[in-house]
């Protein structure tokens, strides 16, 4: 079984093609880079890897799940980081961190230590990168999705979901 499978997966937007078709299968617990011809194809790519985006053509499933007919299963699955940072003072990333754990009920306690323990995993990355990637981490996904992560923070990011699948795409060009 693959935790995110995509056949000739594509996405069209407003007539415009963004993403060509792609095929790839991604195990639990692998990591995979998929270098996109742009930013855009690679932002596209990322959300329908996390069901964020409808594939117009081909099909994607996310574990069991086909995100046209399961999103909300497919959402429980696949946690999905921006490639751009979020702007938080520290009152805000607790208040960010607190939604996350509401949002899948993720007991405050529990929260806040597993925060803690991810932090520690991603030292030396700025807060606006840090939190996003612990929210996204916080329900235990079994796939973590990236959009075009900075290079020197990828190792950090890979620590930090050391017990998930990890798919990330990469602009050539890092446009």
């Amino acid at each position: 079984m693959y935790i995110l499978r995509m056949r000739d997966a594509a996405y069209v937007r407003r007539g415009e093609t963004i993403v060509a078709p792609v095929s790839l299968d991604i195990a639990p617990g692998a990591r995979m880079t998929h270098a996109c011809a742009s930013a855009r194809e690679a932002e596209g790519l990322a959300m329908m890897a996390a069901a964020l985006a409808r594939a117009s053509a081909g099909s994607v499933t996310i574990g069991e799940y086909d995100p046209r007919v399961q999103p909300v299963h497919c959402k429980r699955i696949a946690a999905f980081v921006p490639h751009d940072p979020l702007p938080l003072s520290h009152i805000d990333a607790e208040r960010y961190i607190a939604y996350r754990a509401a949002l899948w009920d993720v007991e405050r306690d529990a929260a806040r230590e597993r925060t803690r323990e991810l932090l520690a995993r991603l030292e030396g990355i700025h807060e606006a990168f840090a939190y996003p990637i612990a929210g996204a981490l916080l329900p235990a996904p079994k796939i973590l999705v990236v959009d075009r992560p900075q290079p020197a923070i990828v190792q950090q990011i890979l620590s930090a979901a050391r017990d998930c699948a990890v798919f990330i795409t990469q602009a050539e060009g890092r446009t």
